[in-house]
């Protein structure tokens, strides 16, 4: 099986207004924000093309989900970003 990607995930601070930005902004397809009725589920699909899709998710409910503390930054990726 050859490894593909389906699905892009993008966190986002407000939700709504990044739902505007897609969706009325650049035109993307989208059912609009699902998933309210579980804790930390809401999240918004856009269709991207056959096969792949975009979402976005509240960066604090991706942060619940992974266990990752909000706002924690990431390692640099070579000595060289430590100067």
């Amino acid at each position: 099986m050859k490894p593909r990607i389906t699905v892009i995930t993008v966190g986002v601070d407000n939700l709504e207004k990044s739902l505007g930005f897609y969706r009325d902004g650049l035109g993307l397809p989208t059912q609009g924000i699902i998933g309210t009725e579980f804790e930390h589920g809401a999240v918004a699909f856009f269709d991207l093309q056959a096969g792949l899709k975009l979402a976005i998710w509240a960066r604090a409910n991706i942060s619940h989900d992974a266990g990752i503390p909000l706002g924690l930054q990431a390692l640099p990726s070579s000595p060289s970003d430590t100067t």
